[in-house]
């Protein structure tokens, strides 16, 4: 997991995200495949609501769900 201050800017919306990346790979753990992820924030999602953040994060896990 990669959340620059350049992207999210303070520590609290950089631990905001963190946090919210870490909930939502706990809630899709086991349906993804057993391969090495990198989330890496970028700017738009500090402002992004966590509603928001969530979706985008299902669509990432669901994209690795069906790679070959």
């Amino acid at each position: 997991m990669a959340v620059s201050t350049r992207a999210a800017g303070n520590s609290v919306n950089r631990n905001r995200l963190r946090r919210l990346i870490r909930e939502s790979f706990r809630m899709h753990r086991e349906e993804l495949p057993a391969v090495d992820v990198l989330v890496s924030a970028r700017s738009a999602s500090a402002k992004a609501a966590n509603p928001a953040v969530f979706e985008s994060l299902a669509r990432f896990w669901q994209a690795i769900r069906t790679a070959p």
